[in-house]
């Protein structure tokens, strides 16, 4: 069929060809979209021609708003502005560089997300498709070599890459924030295991995580002979937590973070064990012969191979806590009782947890929070088990938290492509569904990346 004869046909008979152009030509409307409308007002002007006036407004109305007020750019776009954004941290005005920053590191991020763990696996993938690099204007004079993928991983400055990946991050959350909703934003450390300090214990990076969006947020690294209590204040002064709760494990149960979250704007959950035993072994007598505020059941249901009932019991806090010029006694403590029976061998378990927050509001509501939190231990689980983290070994600590910005910025991709998919079986998929189908054909990677 041709398709220019109707087009032709139609803007003749009609001659309205100033109007029809507005139409048509709007926001930069690929081909085949022009057709459908081009076709679908030439058949209802055949038909009644008085309808005309109508379907041009409304086929203008749709076309402005669908296309022309859209700002958004395709993921590929947004990871170029990020290998972009990472500093050269070579003496660009002497010697003589074959290769551009920007590239490799393209290479090794589109190589991570088709699935190769080594080096060797993706200069690998490199040589498979270095035309289809070359065709979009990388690697003019072909690929590096290892050595050269070792040298670029040791010599970025770590927290530089780590500060353009919680920029990459926040163009997204952005895009998906609804006005006046509270986010959860969880925080907990992960250890890097395949490197190892002088003392012989492993680099801790400390990381927020939106459970909502699947982006990490910021990073920040432990230094050799600190740990978490340290870093996340430091971690807290590079995000905007105000009107947001704070999730974290009983690490983060300290006055000068607690100061923190609430000098920022912000309320927390944060889970209460013996490491502040006054306070931990002072609630558990008091709660005995409290009443709750609110009570919150859940289950029984089944998951994981388990049979879960979950209760949630809310107190207030000025009611149990003793020492309330230390913690503030307008807190809220949260007591959850899980009851567990395995389904294969019917054994039965049961555990009681103990959380403090500022925030007054319902047992169904803090219930969520804290289950919520458990998001950032399944991001954690993904980068070892999906992307192998643990498996691979780095020599310094900057090339280790170099690798890990690395894989945290593959899952970043892959939690921008659900979240702008409309498609309930895309938004289900795992890291190691969408990998796989990835590392089998590199034209669907640049389609993955080409969403908008």
């Amino acid at each position: 069929m041709n398709y220019q004869t109707p087009l032709a046909f139609f803007i003749t008979s009609l001659g309205h060809l100033r109007n029809l152009s507005k139409i048509i030509f709007a926001g930069g409307f690929q081909w085949r979209c022009d057709i459908g409308i081009v076709l679908r007002l030439y058949f209802c002007y055949r038909k009644n021609t008085e309808y005309f006036a109508d379907i041009q407004l409304f086929t203008h109305n749709n076309v402005k708003k669908k296309h022309v007020g859209c700002p958004r750019a395709s993921i590929m776009k947004h990871l170029r502005d990020f290998v972009s954004s990472v500093p050269e941290y070579r003496r660009t005005g002497k010697g003589n560089f074959r290769h551009k920053l920007e590239d490799i590191l393209m290479l090794v991020i589109l190589g991570r997300l088709s699935k190769c763990i080594t080096r060797a696996d993706i200069l690998q993938f490199g040589k498979q498709h270095l035309k289809r690099l070359q065709s979009q204007g990388m690697f003019r004079h072909g690929l590096p070599s290892e050595a050269t993928l070792c040298r670029v991983s040791q010599g970025i400055d770590d927290e530089k890459m780590a500060g353009c990946l919680a920029a990459f991050a926040e163009i997204f959350r952005k895009e998906a924030a609804v006005p006046g909703l509270a986010e959860i934003i969880c925080i907990d450390g992960k250890a890097t295991r395949g490197t190892l300090y002088g003392n012989g214990r492993t680099p801790n990076i400390v990381s927020a995580y939106s459970p909502d969006l699947g982006l990490t947020l910021a990073t920040d690294a432990c230094e050799e002979k600190s740990n978490e209590i340290k870093s996340v204040p430091v971690l807290l002064d590079k995000l905007d937590i105000s009107g947001h709760v704070i999730t974290a494990d009983a690490m983060s149960f300290q006055k000068a973070i607690i100061d923190k979250i609430k000098g920022k704007g912000g309320d927390f959950v944060i889970e209460l064990k013996a490491n502040q035993r006054s306070l931990r072994y002072g609630l558990e007598d008091a709660i005995k012969d409290a009443i709750p505020a609110d009570i919150h059941k859940e289950g029984p249901c089944l998951e994981h191979g388990r049979i879960e009932t979950r209760i949630c019991r809310t107190y207030r806090g000025e009611e149990l806590i003793a020492d309330r010029e230390k913690w503030n006694g307008k807190l809220t403590v949260i007591e959850i009782c899980t009851t567990t029976e395995k389904k294969s061998d019917g054994r039965r378990a049961s555990e009681r947890r103990l959380y403090v927050s500022s925030l007054d509001c319902g047992a169904e509501r803090l219930s969520l929070i804290t289950r919520r939190h458990w998001a950032i231990e399944s991001m954690h689980w993904d980068l070892d088990r999906n992307l192998q983290q643990d498996r691979i070994k780095r020599k310094t600590e900057r090339a280790a938290r170099n690798f890990d910005t690395i894989q945290r910025m593959v899952l970043a991709l892959i939690a921008a492509w659900k979240n702008r998919r409309k498609k309930l079986s895309d938004k289900r998929k795992g890291t190691a569904e969408i990998t796989r189908e990835l590392s089998m054909n590199f034209t669907k990677v640049l389609c993955f990346l080409a969403q908008k």
